[in-house]
């Protein structure tokens, strides 16, 4: 066993390993993609801080806006995934898929650059993400300090989405806005790609990562069956997408049915990707499988209500 400050005493590849000096060590870096213009698609973006005692930022995207005379455009509302410890709304990853969606959809997005654990321990992302949306609330009555967001939101017509743990926490945020009446903009619908919960064993990495957490399944965050305020999540519709051969489809579905059965009056679709792995749609594009999903979140957004 290695000495001093070499000791390892969590290790949770793919994601990181703590020493026992305190340190963390991620086995994944990410790159950093500058805010501006993107000449390819004419989508802009900006960085803006939320909060600058606690440092909670978000990157804001627009589509291109042609003339003065412009119809306000629905908010999606973006929570990344990496297991609440890895990731950003500024990596290539990020801003491919979010440039994408917005050039089909029509769309402006905010992603939110929540704290990651393991040094800003769960619940602190759940925290900063639902800050942000009240943050984003401000701009509804114009008291807000982002004109993008002030001059071309619909907040009538917002969606919160994530994938895996982004899921997870957009799942949560819509029930807190429904559960505290979040009245100054309208949660349309949540998608939830490849949503992370918690299985019957203990998740060991979630535990270490949370400074509340049991890890098991009487954790309503693990477990939404176990919340008593599932039924008040604060959206009309959800869309759920599993992928065949990812190791969480099953607990995708078990939510699907946990919201249908809950007595939320709102309507949920579950959409299984088959021959496909988790968050495929992320790192093969391109594929026809990736192209038939986007083309399901862009009608989950522009379909009627």
């Amino acid at each position: 066993m290695a000495s001093g400050t070499n000791e390892i005493t969590h290790d949770f590849p793919p994601f990181f390993k703590a020493y026992k000096d305190g340190r963390i060590e991620r086995y994944m870096s990410h790159d950093h993609v500058p805010a501006g213009l993107d000449p390819h698609t004419g989508i802009q973006s900006e960085d803006v801080v939320i909060s600058p005692e606690t440092g909670l930022s978000a990157r804001i995207f627009i589509p291109r806006i042609n003339g003065s005379d412009h119809q306000k455009l629905p908010l999606l509302v973006h929570y990344h995934g990496g297991g609440f410890c890895v990731g950003s709304p500024f990596d290539s990853i990020s801003h491919k898929f979010l440039t994408s969606l917005i050039s089909q959809a029509n769309i402006i997005v905010v992603s939110v650059d929540y704290r990651l654990a393991p040094e800003h321990p769960l619940p602190i992302a759940y925290d900063d993400s639902w800050a942000a949306l009240q943050w984003i609330a401000t701009h509804s009555d114009k008291q807000g300090p982002e004109p993008w967001l002030t001059e071309y939101v619909d907040f009538g017509r917002v969606f919160l989405a994530g994938e895996s743990a982004g899921a997870n926490i957009a799942h949560h945020v819509a029930v807190r806005a429904g559960a505290t009446g979040l009245s100054s903009l309208k949660i349309v619908g949540v998608l939830m790609v490849h949503p992370f919960f918690g299985g019957k064993e203990t998740d060991e990495m979630y535990k270490f990562l949370s400074s509340t957490s049991t890890g098991r399944d009487d954790d309503p965050k693990l477990n939404p069956e176990v919340d008593p305020d599932l039924s008040r999540i604060g959206c009309a519709k959800v869309l759920v997408c599993v992928a065949e051969k990812d190791w969480l489809k099953d607990r995708g579905v078990a939510y699907q049915g946990s919201l249908g059965k809950s007595g939320w009056g709102g309507g949920v679709e579950l959409v299984e990707t088959k021959g496909e792995d988790h968050c495929f749609h992320l790192f093969n594009a391109e594929s026809e499988n990736a192209t038939s999903l986007m083309k399901k979140f862009v009608d989950f957004i522009n379909v009627g209500e």
